[in-house]
């Protein structure tokens, strides 16, 4: 892309407010121009294929599909799009996710209007750009001596217990007053570190290793 075009945007995020907020900042720019919006990472995908973005801003945390298997897929089937997460969540796994996916750079919502407008057009430069809560996650991951066997959060084994209960992400998602999507997200997680492939595995897992209490 030449310096003189101006950088097309995709917004991915689930609450409006949110993309009407962002997209009011983009277009008081000359550089920068608005291609489209989708409310999920399912849209977002098609979005990309059919509009080409040189940009996607990213949320994290959606119904449908979230936006890392939506990164994953967009630079799976775009590997040009440069995205940049951008997000309210700061936990390891979503910032180890995203960027395992293919996003360049973990922004979180609270960043300035300057700082994500660097971050906009440092992509382009190929340059990443970290939150200092993303990468303070990655410093204390590095630094953190291992002694979980499976590396399981808090979390993860809070939902792990409910799913020895037998409750659906629905009703662990009312327990612990989370999103459905959330919760669908820490399952995913749960069983790609136990190494399994279905709830029931890593219920009997979690069983014979003792890995609730």
């Amino acid at each position: 892309m030449t310096q003189n075009k101006p950088i097309r945007i995709l917004l991915v995020d689930d609450h409006a407010v949110v993309r009407s907020g962002l997209a009011a900042v983009l277009m008081s720019y000359d550089d920068m121009v608005l291609v489209g919006e989708a409310g999920n990472g399912e849209e977002a995908v098609r979005l990309c294929e059919k509009l080409q973005p040189d940009v996607v801003l990213m949320d994290m945390m959606m119904p449908v599909m979230d936006g890392v298997a939506a990164t994953r897929a967009i630079k799976a089937k775009c590997p040009g799009i440069r995205i940049i997460a951008l997000t309210s969540y700061k936990e390891k796994d979503l910032v180890e996710g995203a960027l395992k996916a293919g996003a360049m750079s973990y922004l979180l919502k609270n960043v300035s209007a300057e700082e994500l407008l660097a971050a906009i057009r440092g992509a382009i430069a190929d340059q990443s750009r970290l939150s200092p809560e993303a990468a303070q996650v990655l410093i204390q991951e590095v630094r953190a001596p291992k002694t979980e066997t499976y590396d399981l959060t808090d979390r993860e084994r809070e939902i792990l217990a409910l799913m020895v209960e037998g409750l659906p992400n629905t009703e662990i998602a009312n327990r612990l007053v989370v999103s459905q999507s959330t919760v669908k997200f820490h399952v995913s997680n749960i069983l790609s570190k136990l190494g399994v492939s279905s709830r029931t595995e890593a219920v009997a897992l979690a069983l014979k290793s003792n890995l609730i209490k």
